[in-house]
């Protein structure tokens, strides 16, 4: 098999770093317009040049802040009435701040909620038009292996993953007659700035050294390493494919054999 998305406009949201970074960049090597969202828009003048465009493809920016759904959606939709249309979306955004579920604050929820599930449902009204006219559409979003079993710790994060996971099902269910797949990648824990946050804030709360918390999380792991970001970039590229054209509805985890349920 060749991945081959040439011609395909691809919008890859929280794309300035770490999972959405490497989304962006392998979608653009293997032939898309990239579209770059996220909330800084001087990074990401800066980031899009970097983006492969041997050929010839042309890359933007879009910017808007995930935890104002409006602006999500007032970018999204100022973008399709200047005649453009996406054949790929990801839907990916930071994850909340960790802590026990029962200290979580209302406002924590509610931040949660517009960032990962608002913006995202916008995103995709946005683009699905678009989709059914061009005979392709991929709707791919970036969650977490917590949809499956909860991760200590991660209170709100488990409880809107959990909820954008069902709504991407019911989407997909929705939007199979079309030929437009919704499909969810769990990332494990990844070589990021967040698992850096993670790793540190948790040697703090437990006065432990972070190397020791980091081989804490390590021994968790089947295969006893981090996944690169490049790995989780590699699960998107095919799901934006054309080889998965009859994959909808499911939830692929890429995390080295960690989730321990199938």
């Amino acid at each position: 098999m060749k991945i081959d998305l040439k011609g395909k406009n691809a919008l890859v949201c929280g794309s300035t770093k770490g999972i959405g970074l490497a989304i962006a960049k392998q979608f653009a090597a293997l032939g898309a317009n990239v579209t770059m969202m996220s909330r800084n828009g001087a990074l990401l003048e800066r980031m899009v040049r970097d983006l492969p465009c041997e050929d010839g493809q042309k890359h933007d920016i879009l910017v808007a802040d995930f935890s104002k759904p409006e602006q999500v959606k007032q970018a999204i939709e100022e973008k399709i009435q200047a005649h453009y249309s996406y054949q790929i979306l990801v839907n990916n955004s930071g994850g909340p701040s960790p802590g026990p579920v029962l200290n979580a604050k209302e406002e924590e929820f509610l931040g949660a909620f517009n960032a990962h599930l608002l913006s995202s449902h916008f995103l995709v009204q946005g683009v699905v038009n678009g989709m059914k006219q061009s005979g392709y559409g991929r709707i791919i979003n970036i969650i977490s292996t917590s949809v499956k079993i909860p991760l200590k710790g991660l209170g709100v994060s488990n409880t809107i993953r959990g909820a954008v996971a069902s709504w991407s099902k019911t989407m997909a269910t929705e939007l199979a007659p079309m030929g437009i797949t919704v499909n969810n990648i769990l990332p494990g824990a990844t070589s990021t700035d967040r698992l850096k946050q993670i790793i540190e804030g948790k040697a703090l709360k437990q006065n432990e050294e972070v190397e020791a918390v980091n081989q804490e999380m390590l021994s968790e792991i089947p295969m006893n390493r981090f996944a690169k970001p490049e790995e989780i970039a590699f699960t998107a590229a095919f799901l934006a494919s054309e080889y998965a054209a009859y994959i909808t509805g499911i939830n692929v985890p890429v995390d080295g054999g960690r989730t321990g349920s199938l």
